[in-house]
């Protein structure tokens, strides 16, 4: 369809941080910086670690917890070094069918908002079945990067 796409990821693992009662730009201000610093060899083996995209965040309807997420390399998928810092998990996210819209431009929670509602909105219409009560927004630019920014919105299908 023009206005989504439908994805199937494998399963893979992700290093994660749940920021409890802060806003959704705060809360990914400080998971971001979190798992940067995870990234960066706050972790079991002192190991720095590419950065990867997407930056991901749960967002769950009427809930005030964002779990903001990364992508743990293919080369480090087998055995992730463990954080050190209490408040980072390594997680793994089991094979998912995905529906996917992307956006451009800098996306803030008003607009991933937005961007979901749509794609709920166009899900609802074509009668496909997928979990309404949890999105995720995927951040896959630098803040430093201007043009041709890529955003999506995900929802799982049922």
């Amino acid at each position: 369809a023009k206005d989504y796409e439908l994805r199937q990821y494998e399963t893979a693992k992700w290093v994660s941080t749940v920021i409890k009662g802060e806003t959704q730009k705060e809360s990914m201000r400080q998971g971001f910086w979190k798992l940067f610093h995870y990234i960066q060899g706050k972790n079991e083996k002192e190991m720095k670690i590419d950065m990867t995209v997407p930056v991901t965040c749960l967002v769950k309807s009427g809930c005030a917890d964002f779990k903001i997420s990364f992508f743990v390399p293919f080369e480090h998928q087998d055995s992730p070094p463990q954080p050190t810092d209490s408040d980072v998990f390594i997680e793994e996210r089991k094979a998912a069918a995905i529906f996917v819209r992307s956006f451009g431009g800098f996306a803030s929670p008003e607009k991933y908002a937005e961007e979901a509602e749509a794609l709920a909105r166009v899900l609802k219409n074509r009668g496909q079945p997928f979990h309404e009560d949890f999105f995720y927004t995927a951040g896959y630019d630098s803040p430093f990067k201007l043009f041709n920014r890529h955003n999506e919105v995900w929802y799982f299908k049922k």
